[in-house]
């Protein structure tokens, strides 16, 4: 039976050493900081019992005016992101694993039963489900014509988004050993891109799930399982007619979309994607170190590691800040100049796994494991 190791296991372990006799790392305390720049709660709310003690990445879909947002105990919430008015609420029969995704008429998730769902955006009831082989965590993606979920022993599926029907399937080969996370596959109107914790990432057609091309983000090496991991759990950041991925143990790499030949790479490890802004790249590294590069030339601008094995989550840009967050539920604001800490906030002492989405009014959505939901911005210090 395959091995699967929860990502923030992985971090303690895996980089720690892989021997007996190693000391595991230990988180780095909370930094203790003069805030110049602090958190204001726009609204709040609780959506069912969050995680619910289950290690699962239930992000909340931001579709512009209304927000979707799921917990694993089966409770969904349609809200508005201006004020967080209630359009609807149902709760489902079903434990969530995965999700929310979805298109302009419909929400996916999928369940611990390993049943894609689709339900509808106006007001929550099911509209069709699909039996998958296997456990999916990585939330299901669509564009409107076909819904693609990934299941966690490497199989792709494609399923029509109005009926269910399944249309077709790709299966990958996957290590013995891997994290309990995986990045969600990016679906164009041709094109479905998905990653694997054999390091690869795999261009499919998305009329017929025919291979297009391969790139290798990660080279197993080492004797030890652990040492051989390179997982991809991060969705790759599509920047124009290129998409930039990093990989577990492996690099951060841009890769032309069309063909799948690389731009440039260099070596990098981190189980949540990259993020850009104002031509810089940021990246939440595995061993909890910020870092900035440079996108004109991968120079590295500066390095914050007073947040070392916090596992952080992929950091947001909102400004002239980067925002990210921990397994003890705090958010950190952090200078995008120099990545000197700005600003924190204690906000969910269950943790938080999931990122901070920025919203078309620059607010953030925060969504912490116990449930709490907020949309918060970000204000000088009186």
């Amino acid at each position: 039976m395959r091995g699967v190791l929860g990502a923030g296991m992985v971090t303690m372990l895996a980089l720690a050493g892989c021997s007996t006799t190693d000391t595991f790392e230990q988180p780095a305390p909370v930094p203790e900081i003069e805030s110049s720049v602090e958190f204001e709660q726009v609204w709040s709310m609780s959506v069912g019992d969050g995680h619910d003690e289950d290690f699962l990445y239930l992000a909340p879909l931001n579709t512009g005016e209304v927000l979707y947002a799921a917990s694993a105990d089966g409770v969904l919430y349609a809200v508005r992101a201006e004020n967080g008015k209630v359009v609807w609420r149902s709760k489902l029969d079903d434990r969530i694993f995965a999700g929310v995704g979805g298109d302009a008429e419909r929400l996916y998730l999928t369940t611990r039963d390993a049943d894609l769902l689709a339900l509808s955006r106006e007001d929550g009831r099911e509209l069709w489900r699909a039996p998958l082989p296997t456990e999916v965590l990585a939330t299901p993606q669509s564009n409107g014509q076909l819904v693609v979920a990934q299941t966690t022993d490497g199989r792709v599926l494609s399923f029509n988004a109005n009926t269910g029907e399944k249309l077709w399937q790709y299966d990958s080969v996957v290590p013995v050993l891997s994290i309990r996370a995986a990045a969600a596959p990016l679906v164009g109107g041709d094109i479905v891109i998905a990653s694997f914790a054999n390091g690869k990432l795999i261009a499919l057609s998305a009329d017929a799930g025919q291979p297009l091309w391969q790139y290798e983000v990660g080279e197993p090496q080492g004797r030890t399982e652990l040492e051989r991991l390179v997982d991809i759990t991060g969705q790759p950041l599509v920047l124009d007619s290129a998409i930039l991925v990093v990989g577990y143990q492996g690099k951060l790499a841009l890769v032309d979309i069309r063909t799948g030949q690389e731009i440039w790479s260099r070596k990098a490890s981190s189980l949540h994607a990259p993020m850009v802004g104002g031509g810089d790249i940021y990246l939440a590294s595995a061993n909890g170190d910020l870092l900035a590069l440079r996108g004109s030339d991968r120079r590295e601008l500066w390095v914050q590691d007073r947040l070392a094995w916090r596992q952080l989550t992929q950091p947001m840009v909102v400004d002239d800040y980067l925002v990210t967050s921990d397994f003890e539920g705090y958010l950190h604001i952090l200078s995008r100049e120099d990545g000197s800490l700005q600003g924190q906030l204690e906000f969910d002492d269950e943790g938080i796994r999931v990122p901070a989405q920025r919203l078309s009014d620059g607010n953030l959505l925060v969504y912490g494991n116990s449930g709490d939901m907020a949309v918060l911005q970000i204000r000088p210090v009186d």
